[in-house]
Order: structure tokens, then sequence, then C-alpha cells
């Protein structure tokens, strides 16, 4: 991770939180991140029993993030990612029904069964995909708040990138336009630390990647993306400023994947020891949940029973997705353009 990774966003206020999140919006944002937690890790073992196939990229460790950031939007604003994307599906409020279903190529799954992992889509909750091409969500999402702009329609565009394809062209062509034209977009870099199986110290000459708009005069801060509450704040912050005509800004959020960049990758490149050492100091449901039991006075058979509702729904949709039927061979040349 970046130096001083963990550290609180910039100008972030614990006060401020406290008054920003009082204890149903941390029982709300417990729940959200557990049920990511459970559903992907139970999406992992589908994975390994052959139920799932293709690419599968797991949010585990990350959750804070997709779950604080969509605290801080309103209905109508527009939500673009990479592949690693089951988190924002659920984050938005998806059934979970019918994002295990799309992750097992059933045709009640959100995309029909025929995005899988890394091609998820629900317009109508403004949620513009998941994208496998490395990047190439950023220019997408720059145009969504070209359109914004160009309609006055008081909207937003959060566009979430790795800190891979921080390094991508693409990017700072869009950071260009978007400050040219002040559009309205909050660019969240979510720096897990790894770009597929390489370390940011070794891919990016600069690790500060908040500052990767300075040239275009985009301001920009690091976020304990550990934390949902600095996440909120910082990201509460963001989308007013562009809401109210401020333009483009930049959130990098310092977070962790504790799994591998995908399933087929044994992550290799770093230590137990160091994975070990984030999930027992830093892990994200875990700062939620001392909240909840020792500042809100949650008692742990709230707990208990929230964690098993959390369950019953996870095995409800690994139920329907594999009692639901695959796509019909005719589907082949559906969605098709050319």
């Amino acid at each position: 991770m970046a130096r001083n990774a963990l550290k609180p966003s910039q100008g972030a206020d614990e006060q401020t939180s406290n008054a920003l999140f009082q204890r149903e919006d941390e029982l709300k944002a417990y729940e959200q991140m557990l049920l990511i937690r459970r559903f992907e890790e139970r999406a992992g073992q589908m994975y390994g029993e052959g139920l799932i196939a293709g690419f599968c990229h797991l949010y585990i460790g990350q959750e804070a993030v997709v779950v604080g950031m969509q605290k801080a939007i309103e209905k109508g604003d527009q939500v673009i990612t990479a592949y690693r994307d089951h988190g924002h599906m659920l984050a938005l409020g998806v059934d979970p029904d019918v994002v295990m279903a799309e992750l097992t190529g059933r045709s009640t799954g959100i995309s029909h069964g025929k995005g899988g992992s890394m091609h998820m889509f629900s317009p109508e909750l403004g949620f513009y995909g998941g994208h496998g091409i490395v990047g190439a969500q950023v220019s997408i999402g720059t145009g969504l708040a070209f359109a914004n702009k160009y309609n006055e329609n008081d909207r937003v565009c959060l566009t979430y990138f790795g800190d891979g394809a921080a390094n991508q062209g693409q990017v700072y062509e869009s950071f260009n336009m978007a400050k040219i034209w002040d559009l309205p977009v909050v660019y969240v870099i979510e720096n897990n630390r790894y770009g597929m199986g390489t370390s940011i110290e070794r891919a990016s000459a600069t690790t500060n990647l908040s500052q990767r708009g300075a040239s275009f005069n985009i301001p920009g801060e690091q976020v304990d993306a550990m934390d949902v509450r600095a996440v909120y704040e910082a990201g509460k912050r963001a989308v007013d400023r562009a809401r109210q005509g401020g333009g483009p800004y930049i959130l990098e959020m310092l977070t962790y994947r504790y799994r591998g960049h995908s399933m087929s990758d044994p992550a290799k490149y770093r230590s137990r020891d160091e994975v070990q050492k984030m999930k027992t100091e830093n892990d994200p449901i875990d700062r939620v949940l001392g909240r909840l039991l020792n500042d809100w006075n949650v008692s742990p058979e709230d707990i208990k029973e929230i964690d098993k509702r959390i369950k019953a729904l996870v095995m409800k949709a690994v139920d329907f997705s594999i009692q639901s039927p695959e796509p019909d061979p005719s589907e082949l040349y559906t969605d098709v353009y050319a």
C-alpha cells in the first residue's frame, strides 16, 4: 500500500463524521458490507465447484468503498466501474438472486446470463457497468458526466477504476476533457495496492494517485477506505462539490483486497502475514462492528440476527441461481449489433 495509506482523508474531522453517521447508518453499512462479503465468499466457493466459469474478480476487503460512496450520491446519479463489480450491484440494492444468477450464466441474471461476472448493468438504477477492458469505463463515465452537464440535469457520475488502470492513457485524456468543461464527475480510484499481480510501488512512478490530476488542475485526496465513515464523509463533499458546478474531483480510496486479482490468481506476490495483518488490524466490517457494539450499544444477539439474515439471503441467491434455466440458444443472436 502507498505510504501513509491508512491515514484519514485530508480535511476529515472525526466529530463531523460522527455527526453524519448515526446508529442507523452504521447498522445499514454493516448489513450491506456483510452481504457483499458473504456473497463474494460464496461466489468464490461456487467458482471452485465449477458453477461459475470464466473470469471472476471478488470484492472481499474493499466493501467500505462502494457502501460509503453509494450513501453519498442521490437517486438519478450514475455509477460506472471495471470488472470487480458484484459489490457495486449489491450496494445499489440489486436483488442478490439476479446477481448470482448472472454469475452462473442463467437467463434470470441481471444481464440475462450473457455478461457474467464482469459485465453487469442496471441503467434503471443508474449503473452503467461492469467493463472488462482496463480503464475503458473512465472515458464512458466522463461521457455520462458530459451528458449531465449538457442536459443540465443536476446529476453526478461516480467513475471507479483501480490503481492499475490509473496508468492508462485514456484516463488522462478523460481528465483533460473533464476539467476543460468542468464536468460533474468524481473519479474514485480503488487503490487496493496491487494492479493484477504487481505492487503499486513497482508499477507507478508516483504512488500518490490522488495527485494524478494535478497537471489538469483537478484536486484530489487520499481516503482511509477501510473505514466506511471516512469514505462517506469524503464522498459527500466531492459529490456535493461536483453537483454545485465545482467540476471533477479525484478520491483515492486506500483499500485492500484479501483475495487474488481474480480466481485464477494465487497471489504469491505478497506474504500471508501481510494479508493477515490487514484482516486483523484494518478490516472494514470489523471497524463498523466495533462501533455498533461499543458506541451504539447494539447487542451481540442483534448482530447474530443480522448475520443469520444475511446468510439466508445469500443461500437463497445460490438456490435461485442453480435452479434457474440457462439462456435459450436463440439468445446467441440477440443484442448483436453487427
